[in-house]
């Protein structure tokens, strides 16, 4: 959301851009060509795009919508919608995003677009893009994308990224250095209310956060002798966060007061992964390996200054924690007639080391250490998957593809309240995909799939700046889920495509906030949650209508979701849900020149959060809307100038805290709404 308008950068483009309209016009994108059930890009649907990555290609593809990999637990089958030459990413923190990015547009043959069901990668479903490439010579990328914001924050001018690709003998090879960074930052008036809606309280608070995550990574792609392949991921990142937040109080029969509320993180990570592909008798086997490594300390402090001179209040909370990951997978998979079938076995050991601290503000300055039960533990997991898949056409117009199999896991917490247990899942996977008539194309999935744990959910942690602390529980399981969805994707030619996905999902043991003890409160599960909904995707092309080079991409969801109070036994929602979302965006590449505008509009609403003590929403909106306009040669560089939040989205939070428990009275209600203000940012790509 990160778009604006810079009236000198507009200037400089104009002054250095070619005579477009004396030249050809680019390329209008053409209709895509079907072949064998999919869609099918090259390069010169693009053209008038002037992309300098895959990703820049991918994003223009109509009616299509990158999804990248879902966090899951170890690799497990294929996750995600995006293939490189017809092989899935293995690894974590290389994600989808990143690879695309890295890849030069003058490397991209094709764009296919297909159905997952009519693949041999076990996993994908509905619609999936394979990008299909080539090793060029030596050649670089880089872009520069700073911001500015009209208030509360300083300039973000850090991220930006650069990569290196090429190719020596029978190793392809790719450099990246990028740097995630971002500024944030709000402010404005809270208001706090009494049970009976007499004022109580007044703050007004700023806040900024600061954000540069540099990581540099290698990736190397080896053609060995025969049909062997091979390909090795590095990466490492360091991660450098401040968040300050400085607000005043006051209200009947208070004492006027100041606080302030820190926090830091200085942490680094590192993955190294890798994989091998051979022929081995009538299949092929594919061996894979990861190692995974992530340390994160961190500090938050909040420290109550009084106006009448009293003694400061304060607290502090600090967390060390180290977490591993290292998976070993193989995949043996052959083709026997029209069927591809594959069988895989998975082994991952998954670790958290952690030690948490609390301390207090003595009266007169300086911290002391105060017992925080449960806290500092190890958690660890050894988890062993075994899987078969089985897929095929049926007939030329609908293809099968079938998963079964288990996970067999010992999950165990050494230190306070330590626990030891073991588990069997079971898991699988139905997936179709059907062409009834030209154009038309029917997905269909049904799937059994075991979620991801978060192991500091087992320990106990305190948030000081929202006055919340979790108990800890040692005794959280994965959740189980079946999972249903229907799409039907309707290509309406050179006019574009429409889609509309129906789902739903049965949750077993889903994670969500439950009493623990007489007073306490963590995440734990929860025995059942249904989830069901609809997503409506549309891009419409307006060059057979006479305004050539624009288009517009319409998303709209609306989502349902239920479980049981584990309070109060009330239905409702599963805190935090999405509610609703809208997102419209158009672009106009102007024909015979260089230049395109345009704009997007986002409205997201979330379900409230449930907490034992409380229930409130925390969002930021509720319509965001932006602008931009960019030049794609000023001097070779796409130049980009933008302008966001132009409806004044600001940073909101409306909750009711009580007594106690929910079950009990009310102690107050918390109006929350802080100003963001518009953001200003500029972005500048090219190659070398």
């Amino acid at each position: 959301m990160k778009l604006g308008l810079c009236c000198s950068a507009i200037a400089l483009a104009t002054a250095s851009s070619p005579a477009f309209a004396q030249d050809a016009p680019p390329p209008e994108a053409a209709p895509p060509v079907s072949v064998e059930g999919s869609r099918t890009f090259t390069p010169a649907d693009f053209a008038r795009f002037a992309p300098k990555n895959a990703l820049d290609m991918l994003r223009q593809v109509p009616g299509f919508s990158i999804r990248e990999a879902t966090q899951q637990r170890g690799l497990g089958q294929a996750t995600g919608n995006v293939l490189i030459n017809g092989q899935r990413i293995s690894g974590k923190s290389n994600d989808v995003i990143d690879e695309l990015s890295r890849l030069p547009a003058s490397n991209v043959i094709r764009i296919d677009i297909v159905d997952g069901a009519t693949l041999d990668v076990p996993g994908l479903t509905g619609q999936v893009a394979n990008v299909i490439a080539k090793a060029g010579g030596i050649s670089g990328q880089f872009a520069w994308r700073p911001d500015f914001r009209a208030y509360f924050t300083d300039p973000q001018l850090t991220q930006g990224e650069a990569s290196i690709s090429g190719k020596r003998g029978r190793v392809e090879y790719t450099f990246g250095l990028q740097n995630n960074a971002n500024h944030s930052g709000g402010g404005g008036r809270t208001y706090i209310y009494n049970r009976d809606f007499s004022f109580r309280e007044f703050r007004n608070d700023v806040f900024t956060g600061e954000r540069n995550a540099p990581q540099v990574s290698a990736r190397f792609a080896y053609d060995g002798p025969g049909s062997s392949v091979g390909n090795l991921n590095l990466s490492y990142q360091r991660d450098y966060f401040n968040f300050v937040e400085r607000g005043e109080r006051t209200g009947p029969g208070l004492a006027d007061r100041v606080r302030r509320v820190t926090f830091r993180d200085r942490g680094y990570e590192y993955e190294v992964g890798g994989d091998y592909e051979f022929a081995l008798g009538p299949g092929r086997l594919k061996l894979i390996g990861l190692n995974q490594f992530e340390h994160s300390p961190n500090a938050q402090t909040v420290v109550t200054s009084f106006a009448d001179n009293r003694d400061d209040i304060g607290s502090r909370f600090a967390r060390v924690g180290d977490e591993k990951e290292r998976i070993a997978r193989a995949e043996y998979r052959l083709k026997s007639g029209a069927a591809d079938w594959q069988i895989s076995g998975e082994a991952a050991f998954n670790s958290l080391d952690n030690v948490s601290e609390l301390f207090l503000l003595r009266p007169g300055g300086g911290f002391e250490a105060v017992p925080l039960p449960g806290s500092s533990a190890q958690v660890k997991e050894d988890r062993y998957e075994v899987m078969a898949s089985y897929g095929r056409p049926l007939s030329p117009k609908l293809s099968i593809q079938l998963a079964a199999g288990g996970e067999y896991s010992h999950l165990r917490q050494s230190g306070e309240r330590g626990l030891s247990r073991t588990f069997w899942r079971p898991k699988g996977l139905f997936s179709a995909a059907w062409k009834p008539i030209p154009r038309l194309d029917v997905n269909v999935r049904l799937q059994r799939r075991v979620g991801q744990l978060n192991f500091f959910d087992f320990l106990a942690s305190v948030n000081l700046n929202e006055d919340r602390q979790n108990a800890g529980n040692p005794e959280i399981v994965p959740q189980q889920s079946w999972e249903l969805d229907v799409e039907t994707i309707r290509n309406l030619g050179p006019y574009g495509t429409t889609s509309v996905r129906l789902y739903g999902r049965l949750i077993e043991d889903i994670v969500d906030i439950i009493p623990i003890g007489l007073a306490g409160e963590s995440p734990g599960n929860i025995d059942r949650a249904t989830v069901y909904g609809f997503e409506w995707k549309s891009t419409i092309n307006f060059d057979p209508m006479g305004w050539r080079g624009a288009k517009f991409d319409l998303t709209a969801q609306a989502q349902r979701t239920r479980l049981k109070d584990p309070l109060t036994g009330e239905r409702r929602p599963i805190s935090g849900s999405l509610l609703h979302l809208i997102h419209a965006s158009l672009r106009h590449d102007i024909p015979g020149t260089p230049w395109a505008y345009g704009g997007n509009l986002t409205y997201h609403l979330p379900a409230l959060n449930y907490r034992l003590t409380e229930v409130g929403r925390q969002w930021e909106g509720p319509v965001w809307t932006s602008i931009f306009v960019e030049h794609k040669d000023v001097f070779g560089l796409t130049v980009r100038a933008n302008v966001s939040n132009l409806t004044n989205a600001t940073s909101m939070w409306d909750r009711t805290v009580y007594v106690g428990r929910r079950t009990g009275p009310v102690d107050f209600y918390e109006k929350r709404d802080r100003t963001i203000g518009p953001i200003f940012s500029f972005s500048v790509t090219g190659k070398f």
